[in-house]
């Protein structure tokens, strides 16, 4: 997949957690090594759980608040942010199951608030596509539709007028609008609100006491706060410990312990079975959201090889995996399953460079538990490529962001990156040296933590109606100049 080709543990009843140190995994060394790298990386706390042979071992480190001082404990909940996506998938592809849902019927079949400008993409949006980010709709709409539980439907309909990042069909475009439409679809087909529908679909019949989806239901238990700061030094507490609405629910707003997201993934491990045998999802669905959907051109943002229905798709030197990233304020976390050695692994984090946590703390789980190689961080060689820019110079479009491709009297190549429209005060525009990978790839340099910590890749595609278009942060947007 590379660009150059090639705290404390405790123990849980269940699930066959494990109460000491067996099935080849060492609980010591790895708590060593987990606290060792969380200091290394100034990341404030992190908890950690580990599926290896039908055990689940959990461990956690550092602190949920540095102002406060409370300790992680492996029952510490944190929010999950984009693996949200992941619980959504599993509640569609149970509607599938029942015969309630068509994965290739039109939403607005199944929605009929839902609409975009493009009354052609209206008709044409399907179900299937949603799940594998190929419908075109956008991610960046942010819109507090309140807190009642008519959310999801004011928030689609409010996301009427905004325009769709490219065509149906014709390109992955990660969007979390999508995946609110999806938890619009289960509510409407089920009669329940998505908080309800998950907790008794899938939370209650996996007993996951340590999920959840609303704050008020996260204080029962010991809350991870989130935290930001300069790379380099520990941040500090955030001034919220969220900032998203509740209609955010379907793509961003699970919230977890380490040992519930693995144990959620050993659903999908076991075919889609409870540990007491209740079936929860088909085999059939289980192995559809792990087939891929689309190829993804922009393989080094969240690790992506594809993308199936819901899961994040992986090939590690032909070893395959799926999982999914999230980010919510300051906590990332991160979801891997090896399906070959029935290996999975969450990480969780709140703060500091958690991905460069995840870089080294996985890149030797994995490889240890489930023989994985990771590919290299994303940076450019030593000795950069000469490429052509003028096919690649001009102006890019898309809801909310506007991009201008340069190239310098230097011959440099640059990227400005200007949110517009009601996104223009998000931030100011930032002007990002574009260093050449090979003549589609570039790693962007000085774009910030809020992009990336090290190297931002920026990828230049082209969509299958043959329209130009980039890549930054999975998202597509197309040339318009």
């Amino acid at each position: 997949m590379s660009w150059d080709s090639e705290g404390n543990w405790t123990a849980k009843g269940g699930w066959g957690t494990a109460a000491s140190d067996g099935g080849g995994f060492s609980l010591d060394r790895w708590q060593a090594r987990l606290d060792e790298l969380r200091d290394a990386h100034r990341v404030p706390g992190a908890t950690l759980a580990v599926l290896k042979d039908g055990e689940v071992h959990e461990l956690a480190s550092g602190v949920l608040h540095r102002g406060t001082g409370v300790e992680a404990t492996t029952d510490s909940v944190f929010l999950s942010g984009s693996v949200a996506k992941v619980y959504t998938a599993t509640l569609v592809m149970q509607l599938v199951d029942s015969g309630d849902l068509d994965l290739d019927a039109p939403v607005v079949d199944i929605v009929p608030e839902f609409a975009t400008p493009d009354a052609e993409a209206t008709k044409a949006i399907t179900v299937r596509q949603l799940l594998s980010h190929t419908g075109g709709l956008t991610c960046d709409f942010t819109f507090d539709s309140g807190r009642g539980d008519d959310c999801l439907a004011k928030y689609v309909e409010a996301a009427q007028g905004v325009a769709p990042d490219c065509p149906p069909g014709t390109a992955i475009s990660y969007s979390s609008l999508g995946y609110v439409v999806l938890g619009r679809i289960v509510e409407v087909l089920t009669g329940q609100t998505w908080d309800e529908a998950l907790r008794d679909r899938l939370l209650a019949p996996l007993d996951l006491e340590h999920t959840m989806t609303l704050p008020e239901e996260a204080l029962r238990f010991r809350v991870a706060m989130s935290h930001l700061g300069e790379p380099g030094t520990y941040p500090d507490p955030a001034p919220v410990w969220d900032f998203m609405p509740r209609s955010a629910g379907p793509y961003g707003r699970v919230i977890y312990s380490a040992g519930d997201a693995v144990r959620f993934a050993q659903m999908h491990l076991n075919g889609g079975t409870a540990p007491d045998g209740t079936r929860v999802l088909s085999a059939e669905s289980v192995a559809a959201m792990q087939t891929a959907e689309v190829d993804c051109p922009d393989k080094w943002t969240v690790s992506a090889d594809g993308w199936g229905l819901g899961w994040t798709l992986y090939d590690w030197d032909g070893i395959s995996g799926y999982g999914h990233d999230g980010s919510a304020v300051a906590q990332h976390s991160y979801l891997r399953v090896v399906p070959q050695a029935g290996v999975a692994i969450a990480l969780l984090t709140n703060g500091g460079d958690a991905r460069a946590l995840y870089s080294d703390l996985l890149r030797e789980l994995l490889a240890e538990l489930a023989s994985v190689r990771m590919p290299d961080d994303f940076a450019p060689a030593a000795q950069p490529p000469t490429v052509d820019m003028t096919p690649l110079v001009g102006t890019y479009k898309r809801e909310g962001v506007l991009l201008t491709v340069s190239q310098k009297d230097d011959g440099s190549a640059h990227l400005l990156y200007e949110f517009v429209d009601g996104m223009k005060d998000m931030s100011p525009p930032l002007d990002i040296e574009l260093v050449p990978v090979t003549e589609s790839v570039f790693a962007g340099t000085g774009a910030g933590p809020s992009f990336s910590e090290g190297y931002m890749p920026v990828v230049f595609s082209i969509l299958t109606d043959g329209t130009r278009c980039v890549y930054v942060g999975m998202r597509a947007t197309p040339k318009t100049i």
